[in-house]
């Protein structure tokens, strides 16, 4: 019977979604090429570390869908609270044995600070370090992924509708400008929203920090990102604290959004 409903469900999202009234610009850049990262490092603020840090949700899937690979698998995680790009010592974290990993990262996902798409100088700004901070990457033997941040919603004093769309734009371009690959987290969130209006994908509070359930979506969105794999069908809900009904509608809204942005 689950089957049966997910296979409807996700019907219904693809439709929604080709309908003309969430399409989105594509990245130039498809896919990592075949790599099924097993050295991942997240590199960000308080939205990968809140609710028991995104890595570790991502870890977690990834061990149910493939493991023999569990062991293998080394994902890290540095985070600065309220940081952007340039607020990190990349030069350190790419040196893997200053962390504690014997071989340098396979992937290295970067996450900029949410308001840095919000002017014309941050987000100069923005491209500038990440153009920086890839090279690097790319000279160190690892591949680089954007994670696109989600958009206030209210309180946050920030709050703006349509601020998805600078956003979008800003890490579209910077993953193009530099060959690297974007994760389009704040696009799920959107979808989730449009179809389930009620549901709390941030911390009611601010406005701006991801829930449980924001962050399992985007750990969704990451995992169908690299691993190029649905995760529908999962069985993993954070410890019987997701609902099933909340942990497959976020696991098809993940899969829809990752299939219409990759085209």
């Amino acid at each position: 019977m689950r089957s049966v409903i997910q296979r409807i469900l996700v019907l219904v999202v693809f439709l929604f979604m080709s309908s003309g009234s969430y399409a989105s610009e594509g990245p130039q850049v498809k896919s990592l090429k075949g790599l099924k990262p097993n050295r991942i490092l997240f590199v960000g603020n308080s939205y990968l570390y809140y609710n028991d840090s995104l890595h570790n949700h991502v870890k977690r899937m990834a061990a149910e869908k493939f493991p023999e690979r569990a062991k293998l698998v080394s994902y890290k995680s540095s985070t600065i609270g309220g940081s952007r790009l340039a607020h990190h010592n990349l030069d350190h974290l790419l040196d893997s044995k200053n962390i504690g990993v014997r071989k340098n990262f396979e992937l290295v996902i970067l996450q900029g600070g949410s308001m840095e798409p919000l002017s014309k100088k941050s987000r100069r700004q923005f491209h500038e370090q990440a153009e920086k901070m890839i090279e690097k990457i790319t000279a160190s033997g690892g591949k680089a992924a954007l994670y696109m941040t989600h958009a206030y919603v209210e309180p946050h004093e920030k709050y703006a509708p349509g601020m998805i769309n600078d956003i979008k734009s800003t890490y579209i371009k910077a993953g193009n400008d530099n060959e690297a690959l974007v994760i389009p987290v704040g696009l799920a969130f959107e979808m989730a929203y449009r179809i389930k209006p009620g549901i709390k994908l941030h911390k009611e509070f601010d406005g701006s920090h991801p829930s449980l359930l924001g962050t399992y979506l985007a750990a969704n969105v990451v995992f169908a990102t690299l691993f190029k794999t649905s995760p529908i069908g999962l069985e993993y809900n954070y410890f019987d604290t997701i609902s099933d009904t909340d942990r497959d509608f976020l696991q098809k809204i993940a899969t829809a959004t990752v299939a219409e942005f990759f085209k």
